[in-house]
Formats: C-alpha cells, structure tokens, sequence
C-alpha cells in the first residue's frame, strides 16, 4: 500500500535500539529514523553508527537533527562518515530544533529557517568537494572543505509551518509531516507541491509519521509524546485544538520537570484523535489507506518510542501498511 520506515526514539540501552532497527530491516522498512533529542536520550551519531553496522540494507539518518546542538560542519561531516561506514546509506533529516531537545542545553532557536536552509546548503556544498566560506546563523566557515562525501546524500526536511513547507519544496529530497493534524495533511502536500513547482523541482518525497494505536497503551503512550509535539507547533494549530496559553506553559514546565510524562496529562482525548491513527487494525488500515491515497503520500513512518515493545510495533505497522 505505502513503502514503510520507522523512527526509533533512542530513550534506552543503544542495544535495544540496534535489535528494534534489525527487526526493522527484516521487516522491509526502507529507512530507521534516529533522532536526536540532546540529553533526553542516547547520543544520536553513536546510535547510528552502531545501527549501521548491524543492518546491511535499510537507510539510516537522523530524523532529526537540528542547526544548533552541532556546528553544520560536523553535522555534515559526522553524515558523510556514516554514509562511508554504512556503504552508501545515509541521510540528513533535518528540523527547526524543538523544546525537548534545546531548552535543557539553553540553546536559542535564533532564525530557524535561516539555519536549516544554510545546514542543506552547506552540507550538500562540503559533499560535492566545494570550498565553503560563508557567514552563518549557527556557524561559519572559513575557507572549509571536506575531502570525502557523496554529493547526492539524501537531505530530508521536518516541520509543521508554512515557511520550512516553501524551504522544503525548494531544497529537500523529502518532507516529513511528523504528527501533522490529520486534517491539515492535505494543505501541506499541495504547499510543498506549490513550492517544487516554483522553483522548477520535482515534488520532494511525502512521508507522514504518527503513532498506530490499537490499544489503551499505545493511546496513553500517545498522550506522552505529542506533549513536545504540541508546544512546538504552529501558533494556528495550537488555536485551531484550544491549547490555550496557561495549558501550554504547564506542558512545557512539566516537559521541564520531568520530561514528556509528567506532561501527559494535560493533553487532552481529542487531541490524541486529531493527530494519532487509532482504533482497531482494520480501522487504522481503512484510515491510513484513506490518507496515503488522498494525499498521494509516498511513504508511511512509525513512531516507535518503547523499546520494550518495538518488535511488536513494527511488525503492527507492517500488517497495517502492508496487509490485506
């Protein structure tokens, strides 16, 4: 029905992360997302490198990093090693650079799409064998260059407003809708379409990434992550669900307290709805299926956040995406 790829939230032992990327891979997944949360979780490069070393197939790269934790230099530099060790199979997914991630290293999300449009361009710069001397908002260069890389490393693009959706139809190979709300799903492809066809690109690959629930659990473990998700969405989508300001400061000081859990409880049973697929697996499936083909979706990512049970989830996402 749709290719599938998983994010792996790297919140335990790299070990777990590795076998939940192995399953993955024996899966068909076309890609593992690790993303990089700062001090919320494992180091995201270490990850990486352990995952691809054991997998021989499956894509791997940060979904996603940011401008910021990092000077674009070595992000660019610490890819194009990954793309080496692995033979070939590494990609760039970039953001903005959210809560979770940067609040606890006081870190300032100065001009955000400046930073990610200088991130792609730097890097795809440095990959080529150019010499790179510029000005940044993260980070400059003076006279860089960067004796290995593949020119054509696949850069993915993570957001939820309109100026990163213009930024990806003009640079990205693809665009991740990462707990878009459902019904802005289509408004999203078609700016991105829009902005591809400005710039006299093909439309960059759509992948659309949630959590498939099909039990309380899951629905709980829901609520938990859409905490960051939320605080860190366009100010139009917090006012189209009613996260009123005085909720939104007592998500991020819970965020703060104690990471995403200790937030969850203010988010609230329509929320979870608007932004996760959920029900039984034919009803998940009917809905995936629904979306996939309305919005001319290309690839379908799950959000694999317990470890423990990761097996179990890919192989739900599997028989969703892909079952009869």
């Amino acid at each position: 029905m749709v290719q599938l790829a998983c994010m792996v939230m790297p919140e335990g032992p790299v070990g777990a992360v590795v076998r939940a990327a192995m399953s993955a891979e024996e899966l068909g997944c076309s890609r593992v997302w690790i993303p990089d949360e700062g001090l919320a979780a494992r180091e995201c490069w270490v990850t990486l490198g352990a995952v691809a070393a054991a997998t021989g197939s499956v894509e791997v790269g940060t979904g996603i990093t940011n401008a910021y934790t990092r000077h674009p230099g070595m992000t660019a530099a610490a890819v194009a090693t990954l793309d080496e060790a692995s033979g070939g199979r590494a990609a760039l997914g970039i953001g903005a650079g959210g809560a979770l991630t940067l609040t606890a290293l006081a870190i300032e999300r100065r001009a955000p799409i400046a930073a990610m449009r200088e991130l792609v361009t730097t890097s795809r710069a440095l990959w080529s064998g150019e010499t790179v001397d510029c000005d940044g908002v993260a980070g400059g260069f003076r006279r860089a260059r960067l004796d290995f890389g593949r020119a054509d490393i696949p850069i993915w693009v993570a957001g939820r407003g309109p100026r990163v959706m213009r930024l990806a139809g003009e640079l990205a190979d693809g665009f991740i809708m990462s707990f878009v709300h459902k019904e802005l799903i289509g408004e999203h492809a078609a700016a991105i379409r829009d902005a591809a066809a400005e710039h006299g690109r093909p439309r960059p690959r759509l992948c659309y990434m949630t959590i498939l629930a099909t039990t309380d659990r899951a629905r709980e473990a829901a609520r938990a992550s859409l905490t960051f998700r939320l605080v860190d969405s366009p100010d139009t989508v917090k006012a189209r669900i009613g996260l009123d300001p005085a909720t939104e400061a007592g998500i991020r000081q819970g965020l703060a307290d104690g990471g995403p859990a200790a937030a969850a409880h203010l988010v609230r049973d329509e929320w979870i709805d608007a932004f996760v697929i959920s029900g039984t697996v034919r009803e998940c499936r009917a809905e995936l299926s629904a979306l996939v083909a309305a919005h001319s979706i290309d690839e379908f990512q799950v959000s694999v956040n317990d470890l423990h049970s990761a097996s179990d989830d890919l192989s739900l996402a599997a028989e969703i995406t892909g079952g009869p």
